[in-house]
């Protein structure tokens, strides 16, 4: 039944998800249940876990003795748990019992750990004992299951109190999406593992030498330096060079690499490596080398755009919404959350001679030992500042050490900073002891912040002491942690960390999470591949973490997995290699979907405010809104400064023969407002106001000038505002008291005021003035209480003590003596169409709801003013608004330069008769051609052809020397100049009130013309690099971003990113801190101790000398060397160095080293470096580093973004309901009619074709030829292959079915059916291609043949997504977010655009290094795109920064920047930084934002959702039976059909629910004037009547609605009403007229009744019976409306209608039988149309000869019991226009 959705509620039923180890009960047993047994069984699964990961060939080899100490250890756990197991098996019943053991599946996981536990110590005892097992034995994979045994000490923590049903249907429902989006992404990726199969294939060639026979072994001195691959085509792909032939080598997996695209399953692996954002661009290079370039462009690019960031980011999305959901559960165990507390928590008021104000106080704050002075001083803000800027200088004195390779020891370069460092440490350890002495040792340790300095002071201490030498070790962290204070110094940074930090259960849990899922995994995984020899990467279980960690950061995991298969491959057979790549797979596909979109979830659930606080923030944005900035510009208020100078007009004739002039209305002002203030002031004289004056405004008078300074109350001393308080307290008690209301107020009064008593001093000591300080709460009361705003925080007192305290207004006037009083009247305020108004009580109205009227008041009001003001400015100004000062104002010419910038294409197309919008085809086109004026189009496309000519500039095609490209700059400063002087001409260019320069906009559009101009009259022929020509050329560069100006939507996507800069900003410096700390630890702990000899033989500096012989890289295939062959190597010098890429000498350099670090990016190559030359120890700074910086930092950035991009879109303020609501909006919006004809029951082959096509199997048979027909592309097509010709016939005879299914489907619908739904006009477009692939693939047969064929399936196979509702609801959502993302990737381009041609200028002739190459490179615009896109996913690109840093004597130096090959060490830094911040953590996070939005239309459920799938659904159903045309427009009356049709949560009873019905018709008439329905109209009226509006709509919405539903019950009211009393007039007309016809009748026949007497009786009863006929004839003709049932209220609870005794519902009733009967008999002829909706859609309608007009509603005989099934439904409808009576659906079907 449609009615108002209400809130559902679980049974409070606590969820245990551990075992219920209280079934373990018995007297046998009581040990087993006993806690320290329980505990100590915990111990030893943790004991466990710790022995299996000791349990390495590698780890007993360094440590002997761990093979006993393991044993032994596993022994005893073995023991323990066996005997628990046998001892719940007695107690319990293994099979047989209440609760089997081995039935539960607690108790089955307990089973099978001790089993493992009896394999693993079987299993040492033949290693310690015989020799039967090896050390190396993959037997060693039975352990691997034994770290889950962890599991019984963490499922403890399983526990909640949510309700076990709610939390299963949560882990249910989430799972479920999970699964769908798994599925989602597995299309993508068999989509694209088809298309790599077919677009590249088997990439075998390669460049070897001449002569080599490639049948025979191939060696690694037979390839080139570097390897490189080659194509076979002239024409395509990288031509190998002279010397060297392309051969295809035919190599094993383990030696060619696992990546490729050789057969299906090859491709797939291969794509999900390259959706991962690892490795993709090797293999696309390789692609491009061997094929046609735009293949492999086209496929990677496609690829990492829809796999790696849309599709990937639905699991954020699904993962946010599970934690959404789970937050108010969860609420209890996470906490509340909430603001920085203080620590004190009392409040009083105090007054001094600047004001009242409330200050903290504790009362059981403990003091110390110090004087008063010294207590006040810890406390003051000057103590503060000087701790603080102790702190700074520690922090730039740490930054100062450096440290330098000249041969010297390390101590001397810190030996300075050592005695520093003994400076700060003492002065903070006084600070510490200072505190101690002043707050108490009690009072000092309450405060977290006191214990964190003290933990700081200790260990600093420690480190400085001189006798353990413990400066230069990890004490260092208590140093380098003292800058984490200074986050105190803000309290909006506090503030912000404590939002996302405070709540520390969630994100701590999700650390400990994922440190244990490490753990397990790792110990796993060691276990797995620790017999592997000579494989370091899991021999131990600290190698196993750290790579188990590498993979978790996707950083090189691609290594690790296909090491393993080698490895595995060579220690086994080749056919364990698959096995292991799932299991990798699989890890990674679960860290980096699930467990990093985890913390994604934490962050933006942190960032996220309770529901409680939502309204009462959206109450604050609207008056942040409304409060728009009534003064004007700075621009535009200098006019102020200069004195009124009107234009003044000198008259030559008499004033009688001249009308009189216009007085300027600012002049008429000033007398006017002098008047209202003096009647302001009368006003305030006789006191008028009170309660009724509450919704009044305050002005500011204009100040008056004294000769002698007034007094003002509140610069009086102490003894005066003591006095007055004293007098306000006794007026207050005498007013009360002559009010006669004491009791009452006195109640009243101490409600409020003992809470105040009993917390302040008062109580304690009665002498401290508390009559003093309860005037002062009274002050603050008369203060606070504005009874007319609704935004008070007692507003009940504040009513309340109004008539107590009568004075306070007059006091708080007095106080406001600078302010002026204003009535207004506010009834226009008021909510109209309320006209029940008088019958509910006001508390039934919440203050908040009229808080929209005042704000759009208030709104309204700053816009008068600030127009009212720049009138003012135009009268008194001659020269304000006058372009350039020279322009006239209303000048001829002005008018048409504003003609030429504002003409813009017209989208309205409105009838210029009736004056309504017609419909277009094409809408969205025509829209695009009005989204901007015309001139700007024109900038628009000569910016374009600007950017494009700039593109073709390159370091060797310069424009100096090109007259073309001279001629398109000449053409852009040319349009660009005529473009700015009709704006500034129209507008004017800064003292304007629409200026050209009046925002960022303008200044970047003035920044890029004259930087075009001077370029372009300079022309400079030569260009020294790092020059000021050289920045002139790069600002060039940004002449792209010139369309963010010019189109209105990427203008708004930059304004809404720079809206969130303050919480980006935040973030950044959080992230700042972050990488100071640690970057000042790692100089003070590993500078100067990296660098090394490059000749890894030599370990001393002084031996760093001479030449060597170094091996050179040659591939990444593992081939050999044949018989004397020598690995190709080179001469090179001894050089003692840093690593190439990092090093910690200096904190610069540290900190662009954790730089790279944050993206992932390079920490592989630290922790290398420091597991050599430091050992193994030393990266745990690293791991700490990276996980804190990445897994959290990072995400910080992901949760700002989108948190700013919902708080703009206005989402993020939205309650649970209201974003529910908004995702129902949109999903009504995607929804469309199902343009599915009906069935054709007249014509029975057409109605049995259709019944075929309608059946699932039918459907199922479809969908499976489809994948069928797909799969045929798992092997690649080639014209000389042997399987290609049986797999086309294959194909051919498939796409004959298809060819079947779209004929039986137009003989079934009819073509125009057909056409009418896009889907079948795809599946027509493809079948149309495939039959032209048939005649190609029988006729020519060539591979250009086949391509097309491919290309037809590829088609083909996205149809899947049209039969497949989760893949359809997906694939719209990833469809909707692309569309919706548009200007945000044109956005990012349009960057990407301006950073290349910037690159060409400045890197475009850097020499190769290991980034920069022959593919990777800004030689031209292109190549530079290319590399930028990948360096968006972050593939290598501190490498090619670091190769852009190149500098001398590296490089050559030459007089302009195309003649050196050096880099630029400064603008490279610059460059790829903020690229990289701007792009990857900005940018790309918008798209996640808007993937999230987006995907709310996928996530709903039947419970959760307002309107359901199936609803809507139900509703298109019924929509396609009633609009026969399938044309999605309908006549108003045929909405009644519609209504009753349905069913489910949109159903209408037109018997229970008549008002309703009618009010739903009349919105509907009313919404066009009585003309055509829409599909979305009809349904949006549905969503408004199924939905709770309070709940669910926001204020402004609601208002609207509201009024307009009151709107509809009253017309509806009065419809009622009118058509009662035209019913009643009708009767006494008729009443009337058979009376006078009656009185005549008896004149002219009197002498007959005298003849009659006899007969007179039997006459009179026949003169009864005959009037009694005529009454009944007569209430025939006239109209009867049977009554309604008596309860006539809406769903909202409104009562406007109530039932009234001269209702006709008993006379009616009597007739209804009768009625129905005679329905058949009755003529055509004498149906009408109907008067009215509420006749035709409400009760029975007796119409003349007591006809029915409503037959549905009163018979429900009529109605078919399965009004959703399409058969009984069409009877019903044929029944019903079968009619020829007159009833409704006869007139409905004219």
């Amino acid at each position: 039944m449609l009615g108002r959705k209400q809130s559902l509620r679980g049974e409070p039923i606590l969820t245990d998800y551990g075992p219920d180890e209280t079934l373990n009960e018995s007297s046998d047993i009581e040990w087993v249940n006993k806690a320290w047994v329980r505990w100590l069984l915990r111990v030893c699964s943790l004991v466990s876990l710790v022995s299996v990961s000791a349990n390495t060939p590698r780890s007993k080899e360094l440590y002997p003795s761990l093979s006993y100490i393991t044993f032994c250890a596993d022994l005893v756990i073995t023991f323990l748990f066996t005997a628990e197991m046998i001892a719940k098996m007695q107690a319990r019943g293994i099979l047989k019992g209440e609760v089997p053991y081995l039935k539960d599946r607690w108790c089955q996981y307990d089973a099978s750990m001790v089993f493992f536990l009896w394999m693993s110590v079987i299993l040492q005892m033949f290693e310690i004992m015989t020799e039967w097992v090896n050390k190396h034995s993959y037997l060693s994979v039975l352990r691997a299951p034994r770290p889950l045994i962890v599991v019984r000490l963490i499922r403890i923590f399983l526990k909640s109190s949510m309700p076990k049903q709610r939390l299963n249907q949560i882990v249910k429902r989430s799972s479920q999406q999970i699964y769908n989006v798994t599925l989602f992404f597995l299309f993508f990726m068999s989509l694209y593992g088809l298309l790599g199969v077919q677009l590249f294939g088997e990439l075998r060639n390669h460049c070897v030498k001449n002569g080599t026979d490639i049948n025979r072994q191939i060696t690694l001195n037979n390839l080139a330096i570097p390897d490189t691959f080659c194509s076979t085509e002239p024409d395509s792909g990288y031509q190998c060079p002279e010397g060297m032939i392309c051969a295809p080598l035919e190599l094993e997996k383990k030696v060619s690499g696992f990546n490729g695209f050789d057969n299906i399953a090859t491709s797939i692996f291969t794509v999900y490596q390259a959706a991962s954002q690892e490795g993709w661009v090797f293999i696309m290079y390789r692609a491009i080398d061997s094929l046609p370039g735009w293949r492999a462009t086209f496929f990677f690019t496609t690829m990492i755009f829809f796999l790696s960031w849309l599709v990937k980011n639905v699991f954020i999305a699904v993962i946010t919404e599970t934690f959404n959901e789970m937050r108010v559960q969860f609420q209890q165990i996470w906490g509340i959350r909430g603001h920085i507390e203080q620590e004190v928590s009392t409040q009083i008021l105090s007054g001094d001679d600047h004001g009242w104000k409330l200050v903290f106080v504790d009362d059981n704050k403990p003091r110390g030992w110090a004087p008063k002075c010294c207590m006040k001083f810890v406390v003051s803000a000057g103590f503060y500042l000087v701790i603080m800027a102790a702190i700074i200088a520690n922090a730039i004195a740490a930054a100062s050490l450096s440290f330098k390779h000249d041969g010297r020891d390390r101590r001397e370069f810190y030996q300075h900073y050592y005695y520093m460092e003994v400076g700060f440490t003492i002065f903070f350890d006084v600070e510490v002891i200072f505190k101690i002495w002043c707050l108490g040792l009690r009072g000092y340790w309450r405060l977290t912040i006191h214990k964190f300095e003290f933990l700081l002071a200790v260990g600093t201490t420690l480190r400085i002491l001189p006798f353990y030498d413990l400066f230069m070790t990890s004490l260092t962290y208590f140093q380098v942690l003292r800058l984490v204070r200074l986050i105190k110094a803000s309290p909006i940074l506090e503030d912000f960390v404590y939002k996302i930090f405070g709540p520390g259960k969630k994100l701590g849990s999700l650390i400990l999470f994922t440190m244990c899922l490490l753990l397990i995994t790792s110990s796993i995984s060691m276990q797995l591949f620790c017999f592997l020899e000579n494989y370091d990467k899991f021999e131990t279980f600290a190698n196993a973490f750290m790579s188990m960690f590498q993979i978790l950061t996707q950083e090189g995991w691609v290594e690790v997995m296909d090491e393993t298969m080698i490895k595995t491959m060579t220690g086994t057979t080749d056919e364990i290699a698959p096995v292991v790549a799932i299991y990798f797979i699989l890890y990674h596909l679960f860290v980096t979907l699930i467990v990093l979109s985890l913390f994604v979830a934490v962050i933006l659930d942190n960032l996220e405010l309770d529901e409680d606080f939502k309204k009462l923030k959206q109450m604050k944005a609207r008056e942040q809104s409304a409060g728009i900035q009534e003064t004007l510009p700075l621009r535009l208020r200098v006019f102020e400064k200069f004195p009124d100078r009107p234009t003044m007009a000198r008259l030559h004739k008499v004033p009688s023969d001249f009308s009189l002039p216009k007085i300027r209305e600012s002049f008429m002002r000033q007398y006017l407002e002098e008047d209202q203030e003096d009647e302001d002031g009368l006003t305030k004289a006789h006191g008028v106001g009170g309660l009724e004056d509450s919704s009044i405004t305050y002005r500011k008078r204009r100040p008056v000038k004294l000769l002698t300074p007034i007094s003002h109350p509140r610069n009086a001393d102490y003894e005066k505002k003591k006095t007055g308080v004293s007098n306000i307290i006794s007026d207050a008690n005498n007013q009360r008291l002559l009010l006669g209301r004491y009791s009452f107020q006195m109640s009243c009064f101490k409600e409020f005021f003992n809470p105040v008593f009993t917390n302040t001093v008062c109580a304690k000591d009665p002498g401290s003035g508390c009559n003093s300080y309860l005037g002062k709460k009274i002050m603050s009361i008369a203060f606070a209480c504005d009874c007319g705003s609704h935004s008070c925080m007692r507003h009940d007192i504040c009513m309340s003590m109004s008539p107590v305290f009568p004075s306070l207004r007059s006091i708080r006037r007095s106080v406001r003596g600078s302010v002026k009083l204003k009535q207004q009247n506010y009834d226009h305020l008021k909510e109209n169409g309320d006209i029940g108004a008088m019958n509910r009580t006001s508390s039934s109205r919440k203050p908040q709801d009229l808080d929209i009227k005042m704000l759009q008041a208030k709104r309204q009001q700053a816009e008068m003013r600030r127009n009212q003001r720049e009138e003012d400015l135009r009268e008194n100004h001659p020269y304000f608004d006058t372009p350039l000062f020279a322009v006239g104002r209303e000048s001829q010419f002005r008018k048409l330069c504003q003609v030429i910038v504002y003409s813009r294409y017209d989208t309205s197309h409105k009838d210029p008769i009736t004056g309504k919008e017609r419909k277009i085809k094409y809408k969205r086109l025509h829209n695009l051609l009005g989204l901007v004026t015309y001139l700007d189009w024109v900038m628009i496309l000569v910016t374009t052809l600007s950017c494009i000519s700039l593109m073709f500039e390159t370091p060797t095609y310069r424009i100096t020397n090109a007259p073309i490209l001279q001629i398109a700059e000449y053409a852009f400063v040319v349009c660009m100049s005529i473009e700015l002087c009709l704006k500034i001409l129209a507008d004017g260019l800064l003292f304007t009130p629409k200026a050209l320069i009046r925002d960022m906009a303008g200044v970047l559009d003035l920044f890029i013309f004259t930087v075009s101009l001077v370029f372009s009259c300079w022309m400079p022929k030569e260009v020294p690099a790092q020059s000021g020509i050289q920045l002139l050329l790069i600002l060039r560069c940004l002449r792209p971003l010139r369309i963010f100006n010019l189109v209105p939507h990427m203008r708004k996507v930059v304004s809404e990113l720079c809206k969130g800069f303050k919480e980006i900003l935040l973030v950044s410096i959080l992230l700042i801190v972050l990488l100071f700390v640690f970057a000042s630890y790692g100089v003070q702990l590993y500078g100067g101790r990296l660098a090394r000899c490059n000749d890894s033989t030599i370990t001393e500096r002084k031996d760093c000398i001479g030449v060597f012989v170094r091996e050179i890289f040659v591939t990444k295939m593992k081939l050999g060397l044949g018989e004397n062959e020598k690995h190709p190597a080179m001469l090179v010098p001894r050089v003692w160095a840093n690593p190439r890429r990092f090093n910690f000498d200096n904190i610069g350099n540290a900190m662009l080293a954790l730089f790279e670090v944050l993206s992932f990016k390079g920490w592989l190559d630290i922790r290398d470096v420091l597991k050599i030359r430091l050992g193994i120890a030393s990266t745990i700074y690293i791991h700490i580093f990276v996980f804190l910086g990445c897994m959290i930092g990072l995400t910080l950035f992901v949760g700002v973004v989108i948190a700013n991009y919902s708080e703009n879109k206005g989402t993020a303020l939205l309650t649970v309901d209201q974003r529910r609501w908004c995702d129902l909006k949109k999903r009504l919006k995607i929804a469309q009619p199902l343009h599915l004809p009906p069935r054709p029951d007249g014509r029975a082959f057409r109605a049995s074709i259709y019944d075929i096509t309608q059946n699932i199997y039918f459907k199922r048979f479809v969908a499976i030829s489809v994948i069928f027909n797909s799969c045929l592309l798992c092997v690649a097509w080639k014209n000389d292959a042997a399987q290609t010709q049986y797999l086309a016939i294959l194909s051919s005879l498939l796409n004959f079915v298809f060819v079947v299914e779209v004929v039986m489907k137009l003989i079934a619908f009819t073509p125009r059916g057909y056409w009418q739904s896009r889907r079948n006009r795809y599946d027509l477009f493809v079948t149309v291609l495939g039959v032209v692939w048939i005649i190609l693939n029988f006729t020519i047969r060539t591979d250009e043949s086949h391509m097309f064929g491919f290309m037809v399936i590829i088609l083909r196979f996205f149809t899947i997504t049209g039969k497949h509702a989760t893949l359809k609801m997906l694939m719209l959502t990833v469809g909707v977010s692309v569309y919706k993302s548009f200007f945000i990737i044109m956005g990012m381009f349009l960057l990407i655009l301006s950073y290349a041609l910037a690159g060409c200028i400045l890197f475009g002739t850097v020499k190769y290094g290991e980034g920069i190459g022959r593919q990777a490179n800004f030689q031209t615009a292109t190549n530079g795109i290319t590399l930028l896109f990948r360096i968006v996913t972050g593939e290598d690109w501190n490498k090619i920064m670091h190769d852009c840093m190149v500098a001398p004597p590296f490089c050559t130096e030459g007089l302009n920047y195309w003649d050196t090959d050096c880099g630029n060490f400064t603008g490279s830094l610059i460059f790829f930084c903020s690229f990289y911040v701007i792009i990857t953590y900005i940018v790309l996070n918008l798209l996640v934002a808007i993937i999230m939005e987006n995907f709310s239309l996928f996530y709903s459920n039947e419970e959760d959702a307002l309107l359901s799938y199936a609803d809507i659904r139900n509703f298109q159903n019924t929509w396609n039976v009633v609009d026969v045309n399938q044309r999605g427009v309908i006549p108003v009356r045929k909405v009644k059909f519609i209504l009753r049709l349905l069913k489910g949560r949109l159903e209408v009873d037109p018997e229970k629910d008549r008002l309703l019905f009618k009010h739903m018709c009349y919105e509907l008439e009313r919404l066009h004037n009585g003309d055509d329905v829409t599909f979305h109209d009809v349904l949006n009226m549905l969503s408004y009547r199924s939905v709770d509006i309070r709940k669910s709509l926001q204020l402004e919405e609601l208002m609207a609605r509201e009024e307009l539903e009151y709107i509809i019950e009253e017309e509806v009211a009065k419809q009622t009403i009118r058509n009662w009393l035209d019913n009643c007039l009708k009767r006494i007309r008729a009443q009337k007229e058979q009376t006078s016809l009656l009185a005549r009748l008896r004149e002219t026949n009197d002498f007959l009744m005298v003849e009659d007497k006899k007969v007179q009786p039997c006459d009179k009863e026949r003169e009864t019976e005959n009037k009694d006929a005529d009454r009944t004839r007569e209430r025939k003709k006239g109209i009867i409306i049977m009554s309604r049932t008596d309860s006539m209220t809406s769903i909202s609870g409104r009562n406007f209608l109530a039932p009234t005794p001269s209702d006709a519902s008993s006379r009616a009733e009597k007739h209804t039988r009768h009625d129905s009967k005679s329905r058949k008999r009755r003529p055509s002829g004498s149906s009408k149309n109907l008067p009215h909706v509420s006749e035709g859609g409400e009760g029975i309608t007796i119409v003349n000869g007591g006809q029915l007009s409503s037959d549905i509603s009163s018979n429900k005989a009529v109605l078919p019991r399965s009004a959703s099934g399409s058969g009984e439904v069409r009877d019903w409808w044929r029944q019903q226009v079968d009619y020829d009576s007159g009833s409704d659906f006869s007139d409905d079907m004219e």
